[in-house]
């Protein structure tokens, strides 16, 4: 069953035409509120076609945002004549103030205020307030004081965003060289022992069409800035994905009672990051064919052509609490987002930064004198490679790991949308070749020279793990390998 729309815009009831409108939360349908009765839009989703995509397609809502045009719009009334001023950056539907005639803005769509789409709220609000509740609960020592005593999940708001969502066929070619370990073996005795590892090489390429479907990626400035040192930007993109197949046409009235954000981000402006995430699946579809190759891969050559893209704008929900964090001149607003469709839950909880350094000092402060205790007793005794002696150097780093560990369970810097592993997309016509070349000896490093198998450039979040802890640190504990078991729990 689909929607009635009139000419003029106005959306009616296919029940009884009323356009008195709204979302009903518990079926996710829209529901009428003359007659009762409720009913879905009639979008085609179907998943077919992305192979024969050729060049950009865009959806009417997708369209470039017209410059100059007025925030500020004049609907007339089609039932009484009545003209009811809005601002578009705030909603896109409001209600004469004469007849309670139902006004929106559908036959407006290239000014940007209107998307192709909408993913209805699904989650509960009393349900999101308990996830926002349980994840702060569990962050209450090291919270700032003034937060907690201002918190209430009772101030969370239900938002629509505004989204991307692409298809795109494309076609990779990766080449480069991929080792497999032959063996490791200690050389040397007592404190002169040194770790070796033999390796075949093998020169590798994968050839492959690529299917990206529903790649979704936030179509507003500010959301796409996801500077950590200064935004918390990135824990609203960790929540995802949502599950846009189930998106419906859009419809102002399914918009009421929540807050929308209008798109202000062209096609263009998104084309790079589309190539780039397309390339990091690419990547990562080529990476799951190769488990032979123990040491890693480096690829010297990639090339991707993306032959066809599908552009639809849509408006996806979430439940969002925020949190305004003043410090002499700086400020930072701090996000907790639930998905409204999964219940999918990150934040950003302000930290109380004086009792976090006196803890960690004093965590530093035992680390260190275990440390030195530790090196006494080795150089006082004849041990073996079990019980090396750079282990008392250990000692010196566990106030600096204590510090990083609890920063990023309060703030979540590292927390992204992981679209290389999320995102649906279908490989076609694998083309592989594995040709040995030769065997290396006596290597120092345990992964191949030069790894990048496993790289992801078009992440959003500036902040990595390695920039927070040191690259070679974060490596040695494995600090991603350890988020990522964490996150898939």
């Amino acid at each position: 069953m689909t929607n009635k729309v009139t000419k003029n815009g106005a959306n009616r009831c296919p029940h009884c035409g009323a356009t008195d409108i709204s979302l009903s939360e518990k079926t996710g349908k829209l529901r009428c509120g003359f007659c009762r009765a409720e009913f879905a839009g009639s979008l085609n989703n179907a998943q077919g076609g992305i192979e024969a995509l050729k060049g950009d397609i865009v959806g009417d809502g997708a369209g470039d945002i017209v410059p100059g045009e007025d925030v500020i719009l004049t609907l007339k009334c089609p039932a009484c004549g009545a003209e009811v001023v809005i601002n578009t950056e705030e909603v896109t539907s409001a209600r004469c103030h004469w007849c309670r005639h139902v006004l929106s803005i559908n036959e407006k769509m290239k000014n940007g205020a209107v998307p192709d789409m909408v993913l209805p709220f699904k989650l509960p609000k009393a349900e999101a307030q308990g996830k926002i509740d349980e994840f702060v609960g569990k962050r209450q020592f090291y919270a700032h004081p003034t937060f907690r005593k201002e918190y209430t999940a009772e101030n969370i708001m239900g938002v629509y965003l505004p989204y991307m969502v692409v298809d795109a066929n494309a076609h990779a070619t990766l080449t480069g060289e991929a080792e497999h370990l032959l063996r490791s073996y200690t050389v040397g005795s007592n404190n002169a022992r040194t770790r070796y590892y033999d390796a075949d090489v093998y020169d590798v390429s994968r050839d492959f069409d690529l299917l990206v479907d529903d790649l979704t990626i936030e179509a507003s400035a500010d959301k796409l800035n996801q500077n950590t040192l200064i935004n918390t930007n990135n824990v609203i993109s960790s929540v995802m994905p949502f599950d846009t197949e189930n998106c419906e046409d859009w419809n102002p009235g399914y918009l009421r009672g929540y807050a929308s954000e209008k798109r202000d981000t062209n096609i263009d402006a998104l084309k790079p990051i589309v190539e780039l995430q397309v390339g990091d699946m690419a990547r990562y579809q080529a990476r799951s064919t190769m488990d032979f190759y123990n040491r890693g891969v480096k690829w010297t050559s990639e090339m991707l052509e993306i032959k066809g893209r599908k552009w639809r704008a849509a408006y996806l929900p979430v439940w969002l609490y925020s949190y305004l964090e003043v410090k002499n001149d700086k400020k930072m607003l701090h996000y907790v987002a639930v998905n409204a469709r999964t219940g999918e839950t990150m934040g950003s909880v302000p930290i109380n930064k004086v009792r976090l350094r006196l803890v960690s000092a004093i965590v530093e402060v035992i680390g260190i004198f275990l440390g030195v205790r530790w090196i006494l007793y080795w150089l006082g005794m004849d041990m073996d490679d079990d019980n090396p002696f750079w282990l008392g150097f250990a000692g010196f780093t566990p106030g600096f790991i204590y510090y990083w560990v609890i920063t990023n369970r309060y703030r979540n810097m590292s927390a992204r949308h992981r679209h290389e592993q999320n995102t649906k997309c279908e490989t076609k016509n694998m083309k592989t070749t594995d040709t040995k070349r030769e065997t290396r000896k006596r290597l120092r490093s345990s992964r191949i020279e030069g790894e990048n198998g496993n790289s992801v450039k078009g992440a959003l979040s500036s902040k990595s793990n390695y920039e927070m802890l040191g690259e070679k640190l974060a490596k040695g504990l494995g600090v991603d390998q350890m988020l990522d078991l964490k996150k898939n729990k």
